[in-house]
């Protein structure tokens, strides 16, 4: 034995001729040979055999189990003995190997190099990394001479592989039972693969990748389904070519479903596989309608302008004539805006032309929708959010439940901005429309300024007790609208601008000043000032005249005639109030009732507004009409913002409110030992008295309340007293009812409401279920989440409670509301009550039969009409890969039905069955 040093490497010779070289991380070389009969020959052997080593490999190299490979015998490394894993890192290769980067191999049993041959074996969880490649499988070769990888798995003794190849590079894996790549040109062979692409999964016999990273196949199939051995269904084809992030392009192909060919066939396929959206042709629906005859729906193309905007065509055409085309634009940038706009048009026709039941109606529905990231600019806003549809559109276009059970739809557009956090400023256009009475009304511009409340009295610097007045505070806002109300039929038409708009301009400015009075009571003060604006105002004249209108004779009338110009309208009012808090509480030592709070809030005002109907202000007119009686009437009547009081008025109000707590002792609160329960939330009792009218200055006595009871009852209740008595018409006179009739008030009005809600779901019921489970968990007689069952407990063969799931989740939602009204009128002295009951019951939920089976509906019934409100039920089937449905209304004006079954994926979302009949069909 022989030993020296080459670069700090310790070298022992045992023969001359090398059999086998180990290098371990002491960088310690054992070099095994043959003897020979000089040892010259054996000096240049090894030296040509350690430059090969140094500059082929590496400086480090691998420390493995014992193997057998040919005549190379690897010895056990110490470090493999302790950890099991084998790393081995080789840092720079050699120029010729054309290996530029950092090359990573790990084995769990061991690697084994050969020398001579320049290859290196991976076995057990066997890992390559070299860039973005990363290799895994049972068993991996790597050949230094061509730079080719193959890996494969090994059989166990069952016969099935085991540690199937997984290569993955970038966003692409790849499963198969074998894999061979060359590094250097990115081209391979991947045998039985089995891979994931975008949505869907892609299968083949053979499969060669090309330096693109795209691959051909042989053999293969595609599915959206993730079952790698026996999916549900896929389309198999003979050969293919997959363009990574773009599509996949098949030859002929057909489909089949749980391995069952079926004649679904196409000539060829194309598959998108890019998460992207992409342009393309939107499939449309087919089928029969009774009414507008066979029809093609939903029909059309989608246009993917780019990453930030989209457009969608599509239209419905139907063979008696009907037609419709629906197209959408839609945009977002993050962190910026989103939104939507769409215009709809459709020409519906109902029957045929020469049948009693032919309709025909052009409609349109417009729908925009804009929103701002709070983000993008914090002091100011941009939103939209605009409805505007023709009924019968909702009657004959629109598949929406909600837009069904909704007569009203309003639009609003607005801009937003701020200064300084005290100034805001909003720009508004708005509309709302009534498709049952086709009113609509439009409100274009709407300009609101507003000012925050501010204290100008108030120092800046503080110096010695703070004053009274320093509490006074101004604020400041302004409105000004163009509105028009018209009918639907005359919103495009030049008289629903001449005739029924109106427009004004409001200015605000509040000044108030609250003063603390004997530390219990707020006396707070305020006077506030209202200056309308105008472009016109109406005079009004007395005409004794006869006119005929409709066949009927009128014999003398109003003539009000519009008088354009600047018209201000000012006033103001002052007022004063005063309130305190009392609290009373009786406590109790014995007994469940522990303490009784009952919380009264007085408070008492004054309000003061001058006689703005007199002729100094010129707000108020006057004619004699033909019976010689002077009318008065206010130059504003009906105007935007109204008019200012035509009567001096003087009132002094009360306001009483109450709130009744009780308290009482609880197990649950393991705090306090109590339980507060609100048995009135609020009881209010108001009136006033005007000391500026000569007669009748007292006016109803109104009283209000409310409360919960267990949670989800609500009780309201609303009455009116009148204190005077009235005449034989029912008019009140100057005569109070104490006077009279010896009571202090007649009730007048009477209004009780109840509301009722109710949620049960399978939670409610399994909370003591899991309290109990939980306790036999801590005493041992359940382990974890696992019950011991001895085998008489299981029960008999037919006995199946142990296969059924009762805990299955369901909710049921029950909501009841009820409101009675009593008005009293007194017509020739006796009293004519009318009452009206207005009950209605609304019942919803779902149950999930099994994890894959779902219920939901949902149903109601008006006590009022005696019939049943929109009912619906929903039967949800999931098939794993596949989606069944069936919705159906059974009965009413929106009776149908509607049955699917369709893929999941969107990428095959064309990929369905529909089937339905609408209300228009019945």
């Amino acid at each position: 034995m022989q030993s020296f040093q080459i670069n700090g490497i310790d070298i022992e010779i045992i023969f001359a001729h090398i059999k086998a070289v180990t290098i371990n991380k002491s960088k310690s070389i054992q070099l095994t040979s043959r003897p020979t009969s000089g040892k010259l020959l054996t000096w240049m052997w090894l030296l040509l055999s350690l430059t090969s080593i140094l500059n082929d490999v590496s400086a480090e190299m691998f420390y493995a189990l014992p193997r057998q490979v040919g005549d190379t015998v690897v010895p056990v490394a110490d470090s493999a003995k302790t950890t099991g894993v084998i790393i081995d890192s080789t840092l720079k290769e050699k120029s010729h190997t054309k290996i530029d980067a950092k090359v990573e191999r790990s084995a769990r049993d061991s690697i084994v190099q050969d020398i001579l041959s320049k290859k290196v074996f991976l076995y057990g969880d066997a890992e390559i990394k070299y860039e973005d490649i990363d290799l895994k499988a049972a068993c991996i070769e790597v050949d230094f001479n061509n730079n080719t990888v193959t890996a494969y798995g090994i059989a166990d003794s069952t016969g099935k592989i085991q540690g199937r190849p997984v290569f993955k590079q970038g966003d692409q894996t790849f499963k198969a039972d074998t894999i061979e790549y060359n590094i250097n040109t990115g081209k391979g062979y991947i045998y039985s693969i089995y891979t994931e692409d975008s949505q869907g999964y892609l299968a083949g016999e053979k499969v060669k990748k090309l330096p693109d990273n795209s691959i051909n196949l042989l053999h293969g199939s595609y599915t959206t389904c993730n079952i790698e051995d026996h999916p549900h269904f896929r389309f198999k084809f003979k050969k293919a070519r997959v363009i990574p992030d773009n599509k996949i392009v098949t030859g002929p192909a057909y489909m089949e479903i749980e391995g069952i060919p079926t004649p679904l066939a196409i000539p060829f396929g194309m598959f998108p596989n890019n998460s992207r959206q992409r342009s393309g042709i939107v499939i449309p629906s087919y089928g029969e309608s009774a009414n507008r005859g066979f029809y093609l729906e939903g029909g059309g193309y989608y246009w993917s302008i780019n990453d930030y905007m989209d457009l969608k065509v599509v239209g419905d055409i139907y063979s008696r004539g009907s037609w419709a085309i629906k197209p959408t634009f839609r945009y977002k940038k993050r962190y910026k805006f989103s939104g939507s706009f769409s215009a709809q048009y459709a020409v519906n026709i109902i029957s045929d032309k020469y049948s009693p039941d032919y309709q025909k109606s052009n409609d349109f529905r417009i729908r925009w929708t804009h929103s701002q990231d709070a983000k993008a600019r914090p002091n100011s806003r941009f939103n939209a959010n605009v409805n505007i549809v023709t009924s019968n559109f909702v009657k004959y276009n629109s598949v929406d439940v909600n837009d069904y059970l909704s007569n009203e739809f309003q639009s609003s557009v607005s801009y937003q901005t701020s200064w300084a956090g005290k100034y805001y400023l909003t720009v508004n256009g708005s509309h709302r429309q009534n498709t049952k009475t086709h009113v609509v009304q439009i409100t274009l511009p709407e300009v609101t300024f507003n000012v925050n409340q501010f204290y100008p009295l108030k120092k800046k610097k503080r110096v010695g007790k703070k004053r009274f007045y320093e509490d006074l505070s101004v604020t400041y806002s302004m409105n000004a609208k163009n509105i028009v109300n018209t009918m639907d039929s005359l919103v495009f038409t030049e008289q629903a601008y001449q005739r029924d708009m109106k427009n004004g301009l409001v200015h605000k400015m509040p000044i108030n000043l609250p003063i603390k009075l004997f530390k219990y009571f707020t006396w707070s003060n305020s006077l506030n000032f209202t200056d309308r604006m105008y472009a016109q105002h109406v005079d009004q004249t007395w005409v004794d005249d006869t006119l005929f209108v409709d066949n009927d004779t009128i014999i003398g009338y109003v003539d009000k005639d519009t008088v354009t110009g600047f018209n201000n309208a000012f006033d103001f009012r002052v007022s004063s109030s005063l309130s305190t808090k009392v609290y009373g509480m009786v406590k109790f030592k014995k007994g469940p009732l522990r303490a009784i709070r009952h919380v009264f809030t007085p408070s008492l005002t004054f309000n003061y507004v001058p006689n703005f109907g007199s002729a100094d202000w010129g707000y108020y007119d006057s004619y004699i009409d033909g019976d010689g009686k002077e009318i008065i009437y206010s130059k504003y009547e009906g105007a935007l913002y109204g008019t200012p009081p035509g009567k001096k008025s003087g009132q002094i109000g009360f306001n009483f409110g109450n709130n009744l707590e009780i308290k009482v002792r609880s197990k649950k609160d393991t705090i306090t030992g109590m339980k507060k329960i609100t048995l009135i939330k609020s009881f209010i009792i108001k009136g006033d008295y005007d000391l500026a009218k000569d007669s009748v200055n007292m006016s109803y006595l109104s009283m209000s309340g409310r409360t919960t009871i267990w949670k989800n009852i609500d009780i309201k209740y609303s009455s009116l007293w009148d204190p005077y008595v009235v005449d034989s018409a029912g008019r009140q006179t100057n005569t109070y009812e104490w006077t009279a009739n010896r009571r202090l008030f007649r009730r007048t009005n009477t209004t009780w409401g109840l509301s009722f809600s109710l949620r049960l779901s399978d939670k409610d019921f399994n909370k003591k279920k899991e309290k109990e489970k939980k306790e036999k968990e801590k005493s041992g007689e359940i382990e974890g989440s696992t019950e011991k069952f001895k085998h008489e407990d299981v029960g008999t063969l037919n006995d199946h409670s142990e296969y059924i799931d009762w805990n299955i989740p369901w909710s049921i939602n029950l909501s009841y509301n009820f409101n009675y009204t009593t008005h009293l009128a007194y017509l020739n002295y006796e009293k004519v009550p009318t009452d009206k009951i207005v009950q209605t019951l609304g019942l919803s939920g779902q149950v999930n039969i099994t994890p894959k089976w779902k219920v939901t509906f949902r149903s109601g019934w008006d006590f009022t009409s005696n019939k049943v409100s929109l009912t619906s039920f929903s039967i949800y089937r999931d098939l794993h890969c596949w989606e069944m449905s069936f919705n159906v209304i059974p009965f009413g004006p929106r009776k149908s039905w509607n049955f699917s079954l369709n893929v999941k994926a969107s990428i095959l979302q064309d990929l369905k069955l529909n089937k339905k009949k609408d209300f228009r069909d019945f």
